[in-house]
Formats: C-alpha cells, structure tokens, sequence
C-alpha cells in the first residue's frame, strides 16, 4: 500500500532529507531569516521506525546508515538531489497524496513511514555538535511546516475553555436567549458586544479544569489571570496576535504590576508561558517542567529552507514563540463556549484558548 499524507507530515520527511544532504543546522532569527553564521555540525539523525531506531551517521560525504540488517552507505548528495525533487512534489500538490519515486528511495534507506514514532512532542532527533561550547548533544526537535496549512502551537479543547462571571448585566431571560442565539461569522465578539450593550462586563472567575489551571499557575501564579485578559482582549478587538495583544495588555496594566521601571512582565510572563508550551506542556496532562521536546523547533520555510529554533539560544527561540503566533476561534459548538449562562442566579460566559502559528 502506498504511503499517503498531507503537506505536512510529506515535511518530516523533506527535513530528514535536507538536513543529511546540507549536514548543518542553522538557527534562524525572529524573523524566519536564515543566521548563516550560527549552525550546528549535524553528526547524525535518529528515526524511530516500526522495526528500531535507525541512525544516520554524517561521515565526510557519505550517510552511514545502521540498525538494519547491514550499514548502508549512501552519498551526502543524493539526500540534498532527494530532497530538491521531494519539495516540488509537495509544493505541487493537495490534500492528502502519495509520491511514489520518494517512497522508493525512502524504502532504500530503512525509511518506511512517514511520521516518526513518538511518545513526545519531538518528531526528529538529532545528534549536534555546538562548537561555541566544544560540546556534543542528541536533541528531539518538533517540526512545524509553511508548505502546509499553519500549525497549532496549543489545541483547543474544553480543557483550553476561560471561565468569566458577567457583572453589571441587566439582560432579561429573552434577552439572553436572543444574544446566544446570533450566529454571525464573528458570533462570539457579537454575541460580547451585546452583553456589553447591557451593561455586561467580564470578570476572569477561572478556568474550567483545573489541570490546566495548576500547570499555568505552576509556570506563574498570575498566569491564568494574564492569559485571561489576552483572550478578552482578542474577543472584544481587532487583534489576534500574540505580540499586538501581548502589547495592548502591557499598556493597560490589568494586573496593575509596578511599571515605574518599564519592566517587560506580560511579555515575559507570556513568552515563557509560549516555550513551555511548544516543548512540552499540554493542557490536559499534569505538568512537571519536564521539557519532551529538548531541542526546540525545526521550521521548514515555503523556498525550503529547515530552521532551527533552539533552546540553547533561547532569546531567538522566544522571540519566535512571540511574534509568530496568534490566537484564533475554534469551534464554540464542539469545546462549549461562547453563550451566557445562568448558575445559582448569576450570569457566566466561556472563553476559549487556541494558539496557531502565523
């Protein structure tokens, strides 16, 4: 049976290839430009296929490859040939396909799925040489792709939902009834609008699991308060990034922090919040501060170039997180949020987190 998948996971196969082929790995910057002068000597790439851990040793010109039944030796420049062909495959295509000649040359060097086996966030392990400290590390890398539709950096769920009591609202029984009932392409500002019409205002009661709620306040203790104002933020503007947001709630100062020094504390607070997402922490799983994902990302840009965005540099790294990523509405109907609701006589309404990279 053929191999089949979309832009994305056809990506983790091109970044193995481009990687072994270039046998560097350089650091990009905020910006997604290329730091030619910042790259890591790659010593070798793990995969994690259905029959063992295969490794790609670089040595000189030649990609070693062991853990099948005998090493192959395959020359630097046929993974760099491999993967040219591999892009315009991808570029070219939709949905869900197959590319037959890569799932030949793929089967020739023990490459035989798509996606690597992972029980973390990393999808590549890489064995570097940092030359700066004369050290050498296996890192595990997550790989977001541009060939594809954008990735989500934190799904949303019912775990992500926000919960804000309604203070002030003088809306009758009808009246609510008629605002859950707006189905308007931007229903959940809509619906907002109204209920501040009526004198509504949203108060951050909690959020409405409590694993979530922990692993924030575990990484800060104001941090669900923070995000909960990001997310009001979003629902009742125009913004939707995370650095105009980030930026409007560090002029109003909701949690009125001492800014007599011009400390950055919504920005850092959030650029910490955006790192220990992206290496490890889910919203429905306890979190420890064990990072799974020891590296950092991989990025596979539209004109082909593979990123690094790597803990090791971790300004770049957060800088990244910060100003390409945004919030966005996912389905109110399947994680419940976005209606007024009555409990013991007072009025509530759920907000919901989903963070997606630009």
């Amino acid at each position: 049976m053929a191999l089949t998948g979309n832009k994305g996971e056809w990506s983790e196969i091109y970044a193995l290839f481009k990687l072994l082929g270039e046998t560097n790995l350089f650091a990009g910057d905020a910006d997604l430009n290329k730091v030619e002068n910042l790259f890591y000597p790659i010593i070798k790439i793990i995969r994690n296929e259905t029959g063992g851990n295969y490794e790609y040793e670089i040595a000189g010109d030649l990609v070693v490859i062991s853990g099948g039944n005998e090493k192959l030796r395959i020359p630097v420049k046929t993974f760099s040939e491999q993967a040219v062909k591999l892009l315009s495959k991808i570029k070219g295509s939709t949905g869900v396909f197959s590319i037959p000649e890569t799932e030949a040359f793929m089967s020739s060097v023990n490459c035989g799925t798509l996606k690597a086996k992972s029980t973390s966030k990393s999808d590549i392990r890489i064995v570097i040489h940092d030359q700066r400290i004369n050290q050498t590390a296996e890192l595990g890398f997550s790989i977001k792709s541009q060939l594809g539709g954008d990735s989500t950096l934190l799904n949303a769920g019912k775990t992500t939902n926000f919960v804000y009591q309604i203070l002030g609202f003088k809306g009758s029984a009808s009246e609510i009834k008629r605002i859950n009932a707006i189905d308007t392409k931007s229903k959940i500002k809509d619906r907002l609008e109204e209920v501040k019409k009526l004198g509504g205002k949203l108060e951050f009661l909690s959020l409405e699991q409590d694993i979530f709620k922990n692993n924030l306040i575990l990484i800060d203790s104001l941090l669900p308060n923070i995000l909960a104002e990001v997310i009001k933020q979003f629902f009742t503007s125009n913004l939707s990034t995370i650095y105009a947001l980030a930026s409007e709630i560090s002029l109003r100062n909701p949690l009125d922090y001492d800014t007599q020094f011009s400390h950055s504390f919504y920005e850092y607070k959030i650029k910490r919040f955006l790192t220990d997402v992206a290496l490890g922490m889910m919203p429905s799983k306890v979190w420890g501060g064990v990072y799974d994902t020891t590296g950092g990302f991989l990025i596979v840009k539209d004109n082909g170039d593979v990123l690094c965005y790597h803990i090791y540099n971790r300004n770049q790294f957060e800088d990244y997180l910060f100003h390409n990523t945004k919030l966005e509405t996912a389905s109110s109907s399947r994680h419940m949020f976005g209606k007024v609701y009555q409990e013991e006589g007072n009025n509530f309404f759920k907000l919901n987190l989903q963070i997606r990279f630009i």
